[in-house]
């Protein structure tokens, strides 16, 4: 099933989170995914599924990538649930271009806080706007009582099948900051949380399988590039979180021993042959960050000797000299690369990209809040297949790699693995 929505907003994350924690609960060996980049949307969902969240994406992986993806899901799994993203005919792809792709059906998940019997105009509508997409079936979120649960159903034309209806509760709400939802381990409650939307949910909804969907099977696709005994430090805590469970793989797939360790936590950089800095949050973070010289030191060391490093987004900016957070407060960051941002009250690039490296052409997405002043040349900029005003640099000192684009290494698996090359 693919849980989509009219827009942004209507809930998609809380109701694929319940619907995957409510699943799981019955016994059902579920399997969750979300479409296009996405990072925090999946943390919340990995942990009501209780196994990792892929992307499918067919621009950013390929047709190839999703399908395999789903193959190998269908095979192990009782329940596949597809989290879409913005509304269901938004974007190129769109969620909707997906399901039509894949034989996906859909579920519409509708705020009807504001609504009664429109609901039942605004369901219709979306099933019936394109006839290769199949809405199976709505879920009504935000609802304030049973009475107003019983209208949006009635509403309904007989073709649209009722899944039920989430109440609007603040305790069940996940909160949300400047890029999205905040991040899992962030959240103390969240298992609280997720059980409260899974009960809600199992007493008002079925809980009925969707129709079955079958997958043909992918060739793999020969790779040439061994990482076999390279050891990849790689940052992970709260200010470097963004990293998709695809791009470990690559790695791993490609012999790649990896190390992670916390700057925040005061880990020191491991021995290894090559680094990555991945996104995250380090403007909430400036005051920890600045204070590990020993760790702007051994970088400076890990870059001067020669050896690989990628700064992605959140990477990038703490490879800068310095930056601010939106209030206002500078803290010095690595140095890495001369130049300095700072967070701004609203959004600075967004969109989907591909760059041509001389590693090979990679692909992925932009969304930030900061602004940069970078003093280097670029190597490369970026380019949006949807012809988007967001076109990031990318740029490049000695062996170290840095951008705030975030690659999607499924893409490329050979140039990703380049980057990483000693």
């Amino acid at each position: 099933m693919l849980v989509s929505a009219p827009a942004s907003g209507q809930g998609k994350t809380s109701v694929t989170a319940a619907l995957a924690r409510a699943h799981a609960r019955l016994g059902r060996r579920v399997r969750v995914f979300k479409t296009g980049p996405d990072f925090l949307d999946p943390m919340i969902l990995a942990t009501a599924a209780g196994s990792p969240v892929y992307q499918l994406d067919a621009w950013m992986g390929g047709e190839d990538d999703v399908r395999a993806r789903l193959y190998a899901a269908a095979g192990e799994a009782d329940l596949i649930l597809v989290e879409g993203v913005m509304g269901l005919f938004d974007g190129a792809p769109s969620s909707a271009d997906l399901a039509s792709r894949f034989g996906l059906p859909v579920l519409a998940v509708i705020d009807g806080s504001a609504m009664a019997q429109t609901f039942g105009a605004l369901a219709h509508g979306l099933a019936t706007y394109r006839d290769d997409v199949t809405v199976q079936g709505v879920l009504a979120n935000r609802v304030g009582s049973e009475y107003h649960a019983t209208l949006l159903r009635e509403s309904l034309p007989p073709s649209i099948a009722w899944h039920g209806a989430l109440p609007r509760d603040a305790a069940m709400t996940l909160p949300e900051r400047h890029l999205g939802l905040v991040a899992a381990g962030e959240l103390d409650d969240l298992e609280a949380r997720l059980d409260g939307l899974a009960d809600a949910l199992a007493a008002r909804s079925p809980l009925a399988l969707p129709p079955p969907v079958a997958f043909e099977p992918v060739a793999p696709v020969a790779r040439q590039v061994a990482l076999s005994g390279v050891r990849i430090a790689i940052a992970r805590d709260a200010a470097f979180a963004f990293v998709y469970p695809a791009n470990l793989d690559v790695l791993r797939d490609a012999g790649a021993s990896l190390l992670f360790f916390s700057p925040l936590a005061g880990d020191p950089l491991p021995a290894c042959d090559a680094v990555w800095l991945p996104g995250g949050y380090p403007e909430l973070h400036l005051d920890s960050l600045a204070d590990r010289h020993d760790l702007r030191e051994a970088l400076h060391a890990h870059v001067d000797a020669g050896r690989p490093l990628l700064a992605e987004c959140g990477g990038l900016l703490y490879a800068l000299d310095r930056l601010a957070d939106k209030s206002g407060h500078e803290a010095r960051m690595a140095g890495l690369l001369h130049g300095h941002a700072a967070m701004q009250p609203r959004m600075a690039a967004l969109g989907m990209q591909g760059v041509a490296l001389p590693e090979g052409e990679l692909r992925g997405h932009s969304f930030h809040y900061a602004r940069a002043t970078i003093d280097d040349a670029p190597l490369a900029h970026a380019t949006n297949p949807n012809g988007g005003p967001t076109a990031e640099a990318v740029y490049r000192s000695g062996r170290m790699t840095a951008s705030f684009v975030h690659f999607y290494f499924p893409s490329h698996p050979d140039a990703a693995a380049r980057l990483f090359l000693p």
